[in-house]
């Protein structure tokens, strides 16, 4: 009997990456490549979708060559992806009219401006989950059309189809035949009714959005298309957005279990189960994922710089080498950190919610050195992780009994010391930290019945469990002067 693989892809902010994964639930192959990111103006971000796709397959075909495996042996393909990042191509030539708008992008504020006048900011909330702001796709859509020239005209005529990452990958990997993306994906484009599962009208008519262009929307778990590789058929069964796929990678499938994603941004879910429940505490209410036949929710807060702001250390302040070196700087700074840094470089997400909010530093004296900044900068993605949960606990009425983290940051021993410290609250790290790839192999393997969802519990295994040691007027203290930097960074922008 010859074995039987999975391959997945992770089409992230900064990277695209594809792995391979045993019958075990084990990685045995991974590649991954990083491509450019645009800033046309401040506040802009920008990919080149073309490049993105070059990217994906690139990595897709390497890791199938160098780890040897029979591509006969591959019983199914899980996507997962970046989400709200937006693309408009022409559905005729394959050419994307535009660069891929990229979710940090905040150019829409004035459009999300109109919407609020125009008094949808309720509705929105009860239908989508969301609120209303310029992360999400839809307002990006609306840019396009009204910006590139002839791409009203090409909508209009039924020419130009809208995708996140997932429908982009998927309708070039299936030869051009399938526009399609899946419920999670759907959840935040702020055009898609989360409870009765279909795109909205009224927000589709607000945006002026021709409904042409919108993919159809499909579970979690289903066979959406065929991948064909050379002359083997590969069926494309798993595509969920990363954070519900990390969700599901942890093997967080029960109401009340959560977990943190330190990935470019950082993104905790709490899984709330098959009903809806909206947030009174500034968190988005979204779809986790659809899967035999049932959909399940979850609330979500997130912090949009957390792997951005180390990279920042690394490529704008030039300090850092690397991300790793982040820990061995910031472990020089012995006992509490003077310096607050608040990296609000594209606005402030939950529970805040400010498009205006702009990064800061505060404490500086004259023997603020580095590593003051490097330890700071790590020490933020715990605190905004806190605020998250602090709203999270509120509005699901119960306490965390630990939070599971992956992700790239996760990594990071002194960060998730700090995490639990100033959670006081247990933080359970994986042997395998990428569990966002995993989420979209373990959907598409559950597709091609190659597992079944609880065999996923069995495959996970705890690295390490990080305690917290401080007391309760240390953790006050530090969360308070957190608190006050925030303050001062909201609305900077008039």
């Amino acid at each position: 009997m010859s074995k039987k693989y999975i391959l997945a892809l992770d089409q992230g902010t900064t990277s695209s990456r594809s792995v391979i994964v045993d019958e075990k639930g084990t990685i045995i192959g991974m590649e991954q490549q990083e491509f450019q990111q645009i800033f046309p103006k401040s506040g802009w971000v920008e990919h080149n979708a073309l490049e993105i796709l070059e990217t994906q397959l690139s990595t897709l075909k390497k890791v199938i060559q160098k780890t040897g495996i029979n591509k006969a042996d591959i019983v199914g393909l899980g996507i997962t992806n970046q989400r709200e990042t937006t693309v408009v191509w022409d559905k005729n030539t394959g050419k994307p009219v535009y660069n891929a708008i990229v979710w940090q992008d905040n150019r829409t504020a004035d459009i999300c401006e109109d919407l609020k006048k125009k008094g949808l900011e309720d509705h929105i909330k009860q239908t989508t989950g969301l609120v209303i702001d310029a992360y999400f796709s839809g307002t990006k859509i609306h840019w396009i059309l009204e910006n590139v020239k002839n791409a009203r005209e090409e909508a209009e005529k039924g020419n130009l189809i809208f995708g996140t990452i997932d429908s982009w990958l998927l309708w070039n990997l299936t030869d051009k035949k399938i526009h399609a993306t899946d419920y999670s994906n759907a959840s935040r484009t702020l055009l898609f009714d989360i409870e009765n599962l279909c795109w909205d009208a009224t927000l589709i008519s607000a945006l002026n959005i021709p409904k042409s262009m919108l993919p159809k929307v499909k579970p979690s778990s289903f066979h959406f298309g065929d991948f064909i590789l050379e002359e083997h058929t590969i069926p494309i069964a798993g595509i969920a957005g990363d954070q519900q796929a990390a969700l599901f990678g942890q093997a967080c499938f029960n109401k009340g279990e959560a977990k943190n994603t330190y990935g470019t941004g950082c993104f905790l879910l709490m899984n709330t189960g098959t009903e809806l429940q909206f947030s009174k505490n500034g968190l988005l209410t979204t779809i986790a994922w659809g899967i035999n036949n049932q959909v399940y929710y979850a609330l979500e807060g997130s912090v949009f710089n957390a792997g951005s702001a180390i990279q920042w250390l690394r490529d704008g302040l030039k300090i850092i080498n690397s991300a790793e070196e982040s820990e061995a700087f910031a472990k020089e700074v012995e006992g509490e950190n003077p310096v607050i840094v608040v990296p609000a470089f594209a606005g402030l997400g939950a529970p805040y919610w400010d498009m205006y909010a702009r990064g800061g530093i505060f404490g500086l004296t004259r023997d603020t050195g580095k590593n003051h900044l490097i330890k700071a900068t790590l020490e933020s993605l715990a605190y905004q992780t806190k605020d998250i949960l602090i709203a999270m606990q509120n509005d699901a009425e119960t306490p965390l009994a630990s939070l599971k983290v992956d992700g790239g940051a996760s990594a990071n021993n002194l960060l998730m010391q700090f995490q639990s410290d100033i959670l006081d609250t247990n933080v359970e790290r994986p042997k395998i930290i990428e569990t966002t790839i995993m989420g979209a192999a373990y959907l598409a393997g559950i597709c091609v019945g190659l597992w079944k969802q609880e065999d996923i519990l069995s495959h996970r295994k705890i690295d390490r469990t990080f305690s917290p040691t401080f007391t309760f007027e240390i953790r006050e203290r530090l969360y308070k002067k957190w608190q006050k930097a925030v303050e001062r960074t909201k609305n900077w922008i008039d």
